[in-house]
């Protein structure tokens, strides 16, 4: 397993991903919502193929079954996705998976699957969706980690990156972003710096 990257970007598309591994990303989420199926399984199938050129791993979004079926090796489930989620079969499959959080009851359910990270957010206010839950802030990023120990605690929603070292210092061990890469008027320079920000040294 290829440890979990401190930056992680979430897309909606393969081009996307190459993209984003082409300026260094190690850790991208595929997050392809309303597609046709066919359209998906390709997209994932793609997606996986150029993360595996790269030495980087993808996760997922959501599509387990499509997951299994394409030989992923990991997914990520929001609280709506581990209703109809079969974990035992992702298990079998030998398929790791985060799941997001944005309460201590969500935090509970999460910790009983035992899951490979726990994403917490919003942390701050986003634009990428409608969020029944307000910004966490980053006293709860704290919070977390100290709930969740050694796993990897994921910080997402409206993050920056400028606001990024400030969830890192906080308790975070990775930081995801959406917007401040795919909205900025050069993304792979905008995704060149947050790798420069965020990368451990070896």
């Amino acid at each position: 397993m290829i440890p979990l990257d401190a930056f992680y970007p979430i897309v909606d598309s393969a081009d996307w991903v190459r993209r984003l591994l082409g300026v260094g990303a190690k850790l991208v989420q595929l997050r392809a919502k309303d597609r046709p199926r066919d359209e998906l399984r390709q997209e994932i199938r793609a997606a996986l193929a150029a993360c595996r050129s790269a030495g980087a791993q993808l996760v997922v979004n959501d599509y387990w079954d499509v997951a299994i079926d394409e030989g992923a090796d990991f997914v990520h489930l929001g609280q709506g996705d581990l209703d109809a989620a079969d974990i035992a079969r992702i298990r079998a499959h030998r398929i790791k998976f985060g799941v997001s959080t944005h309460d201590h009851a969500e935090l509970e359910r999460a910790l009983s699957l035992d899951p490979d990270y726990v994403a917490l957010g919003p942390i701050y206010p986003t634009r990428l969706k409608a969020m029944a839950f307000g910004p966490q802030g980053l006293e709860r990023i704290g919070e977390w980690k100290m709930l969740i120990g050694d796993r990897p605690l994921v910080a997402i929603g409206g993050i920056t990156l400028e606001r990024a070292p400030l969830c890192l210092a906080a308790g975070a061990d990775i930081v995801s972003v959406v917007t401040d890469i795919t909205l900025n008027e050069d993304p792979e320079a905008r995704a060149a710096a947050w790798v420069a920000a965020t990368r451990r040294p070896a």
